[in-house]
């Protein structure tokens, strides 16, 4: 087994003497707080300058030249240079140290401006013969910037995009955004509101939706720079937004597509409406609270400090009809009782047979209550065994009142108050006012029994936090059965697949137990539904019944369908008020961006200008997201793929796990730990941090506990990291689990590792001087020694390692086999080993041999590591000089390492691995003495082989042991000079450290004794395992040989130790 050194953790990478660490960020000359920003600092720095002014007079001389050397050292801010898409000019030095914001200026700009975005076709203008990769981006919402999650979903597609573009695969990465119905809108309403006093009523549908689309222009805008930064290699020639012509096109047609094959039908149902939003919402976007008693709950839209009680079950009387008698029931919503129709028991139940029939009376409202029998809803043996039905405001009493004939009457306006059947004293009064004046009325008729803690789960809205009601309201629905099962068959039969397993096993459970969707919003921003209402002449309509609406692509479709329904009287067409649901237009995402519903969209392409049909993209290859939405997105666009174009819209589902911040919550405003990537890349201070809690639409209260949020997490701020650590860090995170606790520490630590990427290269290009001229082919030539054999063995392995992990999409793996090739094999090893090798004295064949081996490291190492760090990688692959006849312009346009078998060295991988063993053993032990300095090694061997090995690796050894001096090989013991520590490698190996004059030797005795205990210990019980009677029979060969192997190398120790103790008795 191959051993390297013990590894360290990211943030364990001092930066190198001398890096710098830029105080600011790169300016943004559009941004006014940029701006602002920017005065600030260079006020400081005059401040500081004027003080440094200050002190110089009264600065000794020779205190005063070493802080003018100190000076010299610190680079200016770094200001880009580099004219709009043209290439970065790096014919120039390389600076003192890394600098993420300096490192990655230019370079996007650039691969943009040469189309390497674009997919690359092969010369007829079809796929590459390497094959297809396409990913549509998940469009973020234009509610605004994009979070460190968004930064999660680049980090891992622009990874894979990069890596199959680098095998040659045509790759298409098509960006966009989603206009957001729900959310876009709430935001503007609220800013609206808070800067203007007005609302979307004040202004007007068309005025408010332009108002609308100024915020998405700007915030499109804002996310697009974001994107821009991340480094995610997008087409943005095809750039798309959910409402543009093309996308709204797709959305009528799929409304009425599906209307026409009557998956889709209008029906007045109940909803899950929310007072806040006043729009309805899907049973995904609702979430379910947990109270396990009595709870008393703020709500939005009431005066915070008052609080509502919910976790209790209410019992109250109805009195019978003409009788004395009374009747309990139980609710958790006592207000609904005002639209109560019906009383429920059970047909078997003795003590309710006498009612059976009969009337109970309202005692809010004139209305008589019928007692209805019902198997199906009634529980004998829970509470009364009577139950309440309120048809038009509870899922299951819907049903009831369905089976039952019962009235549907609606207690609830839109905005939260009660309407006229609710009676007179409670028209016009809030929901929950409603509750505690029904109750408070229920005692004073003497009709009130008892409240109790009953845990219970209240419906929340995942975007308000209102709690939902639901109510009656005529809608238009999708019947999801159909597509369901056919989307579970086609999964079944192999054509989606679905990772981690846990998603695949969640994704079967939801669709086998699928509901109709709701796809009415009572919003002005989106798509409005392609459906009128037909009003005849002289007749009477009901506009709940779907009967009376037709629908149409255009508004000539939908007058002719209107002629054939009114048949021949006049008419008038209404349209919809509505919108429709936002994932039902997200929902056709990979195939309408794609050109879809038009068979022949194309493009005329860069390349060639070939035109080229958009729908040979089709379908993608993957959709990469969060598993949260799993069941909102990914089900309804395969759903909706498969219905429309009979394909499955991706052939591979990979969800990634949600972010959390370093305690494990998840990620809140009113927490002040959402992250901006952006801040991130360039760090940015608490007091700046705090500042950007203004921005949005929160209370002063939730202001305040943010900024106590940012000041426990980021005491300090965010430290400025860049791009290519923060996306090597999230990759690194994902290994599957469905949390990542993000740790800012953990990416700071692998913006150390790009400093010593950048340091390395910078030391390596040093050694490839100016008559350096790379190889045709990095194919060995024969005259590698070792350590060359031995690292383009490694660089191998890695080269595959990272390939298979990247299959697998397990990118913490392929992170920590790049990570670990650069660190502790290229960089801890080789780059040191090969030192005394370039030296102007070494024999010219194995310096232009080990130039050779450094180069084909550092040009593959750097394409390795490019999918996840495309910034540093291109600055640092720019100066290394061309292979002859190798004009590739871009490293992302390079081949990416593969498996060579002309690189395949196992024989060198096993005797520099027992070198490299040897080494770290002679380190430890120097270490153990607190030697630094002047050390002499002793390796002591009967074997022939592996002292001709050491013997020829003398440099190599001297080399990598810091502070040696002198090592020499010997095959007897007596050669051995007294005083020297001792350590067992193997049975055949042992190393020895002269340390006489610097040690105490009663110490050294003990120590010898502690160990000879121990290791006679570990003997003996092999010793007796090896001794059993009936050992050779039952014990396996392989484990013999490795007991037989720890024997000798015991035994060995023990004479070692033995020896030393008796030496360092003789020295006293």
């Amino acid at each position: 087994m191959s051993q390297t050194p013990e590894k360290i953790t990211p943030a364990a990478l001092e930066p190198v003497s001398g890096a710098a660490t830029p105080s600011g960020s790169e300016p943004n000359p559009n941004s006014k707080s940029a701006a602002k920003k920017e005065a600030k600092r260079l006020e400081k720095e005059a401040k500081l300058a004027a003080k440094v002014a200050k002190v110089a007079a009264a600065t000794p001389a020779g205190e005063k030249k070493a802080k003018e050397k100190a000076a010299k050292e610190e680079e200016a801010p770094f200001v880009n240079t580099t004219p709009k898409g043209q290439k970065k000019d790096v014919s120039g030095p390389m600076a003192a140290g890394y600098n993420p914001i300096a490192v990655e200026a230019a370079w996007y700009d650039w691969w943009h401006e040469q189309g390497f975005f674009k997919p690359e076709l092969d010369p007829n203008g079809g796929i590459r013969p390497e094959g297809l990769f396409v990913i549509s981006a998940p469009p973020p919402n234009v509610t605004g910037s994009l979070h460190i999650g968004h930064a999660l979903t680049t980090a891992i597609q622009d990874s894979l995009v990069r890596w199959y573009r680098m095998l040659g695969k045509t790759t298409l990465f098509v960006p966009g955004f989603d206009h957001a119905g729900i959310s876009t809108q709430s935001v503007v309403e609220k800013r609206l509101f808070k800067t203007s006093g007005r609302t979307r009523h004040d202004l007007g549908r068309e005025k408010f939706l332009e108002t609308v689309m100024d915020w998405k222009n700007e915030y499109q805008e804002r996310i697009t720079n974001q994107l821009y930064r991340l480094g995610g290699s997008y087409d943005w020639s095809r750039v798309a937004f959910t409402m543009n012509p093309q996308l709204s096109k797709a959305v009528i047609e799929n409304f009425c597509r599906l209307h026409e094959e009557g998956i889709i039908y209008r029906a007045n149902r109940l909803v899950n409406w929310c007072v806040r939003l006043n729009t309805t919402l899907s049973n995904l976007e609702v979430d379910q609270k947990q109270l396990e008693k009595r709870t008393f709950l703020s709500v939005p839209g009431y005066d915070p400090k008052e609080k509502f009680e919910f976790g209790v079950i209410t019992s109250f009387a109805y009195p019978i009809e003409n009788s004395d008698e009374k009747i309990i029931v139980a609710t958790t919503r006592p207000e609904t009782m005002l639209g109560d129709t019906a009383i429920a028991v059970h047909p078997n139940d003795e003590r309710y047979k006498h009612l059976h029939g009969k009337f109970a009376v309202h005692p809010f409202v004139d209305r008589r209550i019928p007692i209805v029998t019902d198997d199906i809803i009634v529980d004998m043996a829970f509470g009364t065994g009577a139950v309440k039905i309120t048809p038009a405001h509870d899922p299951n009493d819907y049903e009831v009142g369905v089976r039952h004939k019962l009235d549907f009457i609606n207690i609830l306006n839109d905005d939260g108050t009660f309407n006229a059947n609710a009676g007179p004293q409670f028209q016009g009064v809030k929901r929950f006012h409603a509750r505690v004046e029904v109750v408070k009325k229920l005692k004073e008729l003497d009709l009130y029994i008892e409240t109790k803690d009953n845990p219970m789960q209240i419906p929340i809205c995942s975007k308000s936090g209102d709690i939902i009601e639901p109510v009656l309201k005529p809608q238009w629905w999708v019947d999801c059965k159909p597509l369901a099962e056919e989307a579970i068959k086609r999964t079944k039969a192999g054509e989606l697949h679905i990772a981690p397993k846990q998603s695949e096993a969640d994704w079967y459970r939801w669709l086998e137990n699928i509901q109709d969707w709701c796809i009415s919003r009572q919003l002005w921003w989106g798509h409005r539904s392609p459906a009128y209402f037909v009003r005849i002449e002289g007749q009477e309509q009901d506009s709940t019944d779907g009967k009376w609406w037709v629908v149409g692509r255009n508004l000539e479709e939908a007058t002719e369908r209107a002629k054939k329904l009114a048949a021949g009287s006049k008419f008038s067409l209404e349209q919809d008020e509505d919108v429709l649901d936002t994932w039902f237009s997200s929902g056709l995402w990979p195939f309408s961006i794609l050109g879809w519903p038009d068979k022949a969209s194309s493009i005329n392409l860069i390349a060639k200008h070939t035109m080229f049909t958009l729908l040979k993209f089709y379908p993608t290859s993957m959709l990469e997201t969060g598993w949260d939405i799993l069941f909102f997105w990914v089900a309804r666009m395969v759903m909706l793929g498969l219905r429309l174009t009979g394909k499955m819209p991706f052939n591979e589902v990979l969800c990634h796990a949600m972010i959390r911040d370093a305690h494990g919550r998840k990620m809140s405003k009113s927490l002040g730990n959402v992250i901006d990537p952006i801040d991130v890349i360039q760090g940015l201070s608490l007091e700046n941090l705090h500042e950007k809690l203004y921005e949005g639409n929160l209370e002063t209260v939730e202001i305040e506990k943010a900024k106590l949020g940012q000041k426990k997490d980021f005491p300090k701020g965010i430290p400025q990291c860049g791009t290519d650590a923060l996306r090597f860090a999230l990759c690194a995170y994902s290994g599957g689990g469905r949390d990542i606790n993000l740790e800012i520490l953990r990416v700071e630590g692998y913006r150390k590792f790009c400093n010593k990427i950048f340091n390395a290269t910078k030391f390596a290009m040093l050694k490839l001087d100016e008559s350096f001229k790379p190889e045709p082919t990095p194919k060995p030539t024969g005259n590698e020694s070792l350590v060359e054999r031995w690292i383009l063995h490694k660089l191998n392995i890695a080269a595959a390692e990272v390939n298979k992990q990247l299959a697998e999409r397990n990118f913490m793996a392929a992170t920590n086999a790049a990570y670990n090739f650069w660190l502790y094999e290229l960089c801890d090893v080789y780059i040191e080993a090969m030192k005394p090798m370039t030296d102007p004295s070494a024999p010219e064949k194995t310096r232009i041999s080990s130039q050779q081996t450094l180069y084909t490291c550092l040009d593959h190492g750097l394409r390795l590591l490019h999918p996840f760090m495309p910034f540093v990688t291109e600055e640092l692959w720019q100066r290394l000089p061309r292979r002859p006849n190798d004009s590739t312009p871009s490293i992302m346009v390079s081949r990416y390492p593969v498996h060579e078998k002309e690189f395949i060295f196992d024989e060198a991988d096993k005797q520099f691995d027992l070198l490299f063993s040897a080494i770290r053993t002679g380190r430890s032990l120097a270490a153990s003495y607190n030697l630094q300095s002047d050390i002499q090694i002793y390796l002591h061997t009967q074997d022939q082989a592996e002292a001709s090995l050491f013997e020829s690796q003398k440099d190599v050894i001297t080399t990598l042991t810091k502070g040696c001096k002198f090592v020499e090989v010997v095959n007897d013991i007596s050669k051995i000079p007294p005083g020297c520590g001792s350590t067992v490698l193997t049975s055949s190996i042992s190393v020895h450290i002269l340390v006489r004059g610097l040690i105490d030797l009663d110490v050294e005795i003990a120590k010898c004794e502690k160990k000879l205990q121990l290791a006679q210990l570990n003997l003996d019980k092999v010793k007796k395992v090896e001794s059993q009677p009936d050992y050779e029979e039952t014990v396996p060969a392989n484990v013999r040989v490795i007991n037989e192997d720890r024997r000798k190398t015991l035994e060995a120790e023990v004479a070692t130790l033995e020896a030393s103790k008796e030496m360092f008795a003789k020295l006293k």
